[in-house]
């Protein structure tokens, strides 16, 4: 029981008995409710040590405390995360990839890639990064928030179902995406990926499925190579792969404007019946590896465009999960704006 050991070696993970408990329908409830907003996050994520890596548990550190700070971090309904199953990663990534991870964390760490570290606990703490999501997406699906932002490390976009790279392990809104589907009978699933860098990872494991809308605007030409408009996806899926690539510097309000043309043209369209960002920060004007020119309240903006096609068919559904966004001071203010638009505050 891997999620187990690290539980007990860390005792940083608390609990589900740990969590405040929905209460039952009657005093209180709808008091409860009122917390539309969830939060997954949970020291374990803290121990992917990546040593001096731009991807590093530094970065958490700094959005729960802005977040605290701010004012926000008690309105939202906590979301326990829990250790997703091998059978759930393997809903998108070969049985084979899972090993591999598995291995070089039981050999005391190393790297998949030039960028991409695993530690001795990397293995494990990617499970809890995908479970955390998994329970975002039940929670929403059940009612118990309308929507949820998950702080998860490592991040996944790049990872695809044969490979981990860019700073990801295991691809968690592509494991989200499968699981809502599979376990809730979702069919139309949209995922929107702002992040700087094109989520090849999640591209790949849906260009021919017909069943999800992968959506991203990044900068090009740039890591990782892919997220040319013309890549439209193939077969079932033709149609569905959605990319808008920038050049460097490109204005925030040309990203906007494209932005908001999509959610008109092909997402509202799509009918998504359940929404998933890849919330990546590292479009923010002054991140170190970032090249454009976003300003925190214009992740808000981008938000609120996105929770109107959620409003419109998927119940106003969404779960958002952390990828990139290097900033240490940046980052925690892009965060806090998506959390107010989420939340409606």
């Amino acid at each position: 029981m891997p999620c187990q050991r690290v539980v007990q070696a860390s005792g940083e993970v608390k609990q589900a008995r740990d969590q405040k408990p929905v209460p039952s329908i009657g005093t209180g409830f709808f008091e409860w409710f009122a917390a539309m907003t969830g939060i997954v996050y949970d020291d374990i994520y803290l121990r992917h040590d990546t040593g001096e890596h731009p991807e590093s548990a530094e970065r958490l550190r700094v959005i729960t405390a802005h977040l605290k700070k701010a004012g926000l971090w008690d309105s939202l309904k906590r979301i326990a995360p829990r250790c997703a199953t091998e059978d759930e990663i393997k809903l998108v990534h070969a049985a084979d990839l899972v090993r591999r991870v598995e291995s070089v964390a039981k050999g005391g760490g190393g790297n998949m890639d030039a960028d991409t570290v695993v530690s001795e606990a990397s293995y494990e703490v990617a499970l809890w990064a995908a479970g955390g999501a998994l329970n975002a997406v039940d929670a929403v699906m059940a009612g118990h928030a309308s929507n949820a932002l998950c702080l998860l490390r490592p991040p996944g976009h790049h990872a695809t179902p044969v490979r981990a790279m860019g700073f990801c392990l295991f691809n968690n809104v592509a494991i989200a995406a499968r699981y809502v589907q599979r376990k809730h009978g979702v069919k139309r699933v949209l995922i929107v990926d702002w992040d700087v860098h094109h989520g090849n990872g999640t591209q790949d494991t849906f260009y021919r499925d017909g069943s999800v809308m992968y959506f991203s605007t990044h900068r090009y030409p740039f890591y990782p190579g892919t997220g040319r408009r013309d890549e439209i996806g193939e077969g079932p899926g033709q149609g569905l792969i959605v990319n808008v690539p920038l050049p460097f510097n490109t204005r925030p309000e040309t990203l906007i404007q494209e932005f908001e043309d999509v959610m008109k043209t092909k997402a509202g369209p799509f009918k998504p019946e359940f929404v998933i960002i890849s919330a990546g920060f590292d479009a923010y004007r002054r991140d170190p590896i970032g090249g454009l020119n976003l300003e925190p309240e214009h992740f808000r903006t981008l938000t609120d465009l996105l929770k109107g096609v959620a409003d419109a068919s998927a119940k106003g559904r969404i779960v958002s999960c952390l990828e990139g966004g290097y900033s240490l001071t940046g980052l925690p203010l892009c965060v806090e704006q998506h959390v107010r638009a989420l939340a409606g505050r």
